[in-house]
């Protein structure tokens, strides 16, 4: 790349990887054919996970019994008599799976089925053998049957729900990356960079860079979950970008004394929120503003709590909800039921709580 005419002596130039000729558009990329064989295991220490194989196995009971039914004058004493025999079992089974959900997740699903369909088998003679052997032998074998069929149309019952999660997953990186950073943002960290590039040309090179990574970071395939420094650096970056133009205006507390550093977390959590509370709570305002983070571990749940300043007569609302919701559902898709987001205005404030289960980085 040829030095410009107008470059400061010493200043060295990196040209961007797998830079494209403007106008040049690039080539979509194909799906390798395996790529379903590649599906993640669900995280069974999830307990929406766990009460769905409770749901699902107890679905399979029913339909077995409708099944088996010839009249309905017992029908309500077979049924009772059915359910007591597989709860016991079935409970066993999930707390199993439930203590083994760190193992689980690193099998395939060919792996998993095999130790499924084991431990079906292996639950069912052990309950067998403490007083629910059935009254025949073939009655014995068809329990065993039974159960190792339950297993296997568990295992295709969450292949099935992470296969049709997996365009839900592309759908919210694509809302993640259009939510994220408004238009009014990246003009505005550009017209501060200008502001100072003359005054203070270390100043705005760092803004630079700070820019550059904050979109590096948004352009990835944001599926898999992050550490929360990183995304506590990401964090820092973008505020650094808006005290720019802010000034003396933006003030943040963060309060990490008690943060779980190595935690995981989903990509782009918190810097649309901080964002969301720049927008709404510090740019409408001629007053300085605090925005306040805590970010705390509870036994085995990470909470995370952001409030900034309600300018009084402010209505930007619309873009708040939308920001929120999508955070929501991102949620949900990593963590299922366990996690939750609520918000409340309370005391000229606006709040924002998080609460989700602490995963750690693997070490």
């Amino acid at each position: 790349m040829k030095p410009s005419i107008n470059q400061p002596p010493g200043t060295e130039i990196v040209s961007p990887p797998q830079t494209r000729m403007a106008g040049q558009s690039k080539a979509p990329q194909k799906r390798a054919p395996n790529e379903r064989a590649r599906i993640a295991v669900p995280d069974f220490r999830n307990l929406g996970v766990v009460g769905r194989i409770l749901v699902v196995v107890n679905l399979l009971v029913f339909a077995t019994f409708l099944i088996r039914t010839d009249t309905l004058s017992r029908a309500g004493h077979d049924w009772f008599l059915m359910v007591g025999r597989i709860q016991i079992p079935l409970l066993v089974a999930a707390l199993v799976m439930y203590r083994l959900g760190s193992w689980l997740t690193r099998l395939t699903w060919r792996e998993l089925s095999v130790m499924t369909v084991c431990l079906a088998l292996l639950v069912t003679v052990f309950a067998h053998g403490f007083g629910m052997l059935p009254g025949s032998r073939d009655a014995h074998i068809r329990h065993l049957a039974w159960a190792a069929v339950a297993a296997l149309l568990v295992v295709a019952y969450f292949r099935w729900r992470q296969i049709e999660q997996t365009p839900a997953l592309d759908e919210a990186r694509i809302l993640a990356l259009t939510a994220r950073i408004r238009p009014h943002f990246f003009f505005n960290s550009l017209n501060g960079v200008l502001g100072v590039i003359r005054s203070d040309p270390k100043r705005a090179e760092q803004a630079l860079e700070s820019l550059a990574e904050l979109f590096r970071e948004l352009m990835k395939d944001n599926r898999d979950l992050v550490t929360l420094c990183d995304e506590i650096e990401l964090c820092n970056r973008y505020l650094e970008l808006e005290r720019l133009r802010l000034g003396d205006r933006l003030r943040v507390n963060w309060e990490l004394k008690y943060a779980p550093l190595n935690a995981k977390v989903p990509p782009l959590m918190l810097q649309p929120l901080i964002e969301n509370a720049v927008y709404h709570g510090i740019e409408p305002s001629a007053e300085p503003g605090t925005i306040h983070i805590g970010i705390v571990r509870k036994g085995r749940m990470l909470e995370i709590g952001i409030s900034n300043p309600v300018p009084r007569g402010s209505r930007r609302s619309s873009g708040n909800k939308m920001a929120l919701n999508n955070i929501r559902e991102r949620l949900a898709l990593f963590f299922d039921l366990e996690a939750v987001l609520t918000t409340e205005e309370r005391e000229g404030e606006f709040r924002v709580r998080i609460r989700m289960p602490l995963r750690k980085e693997d070490k």
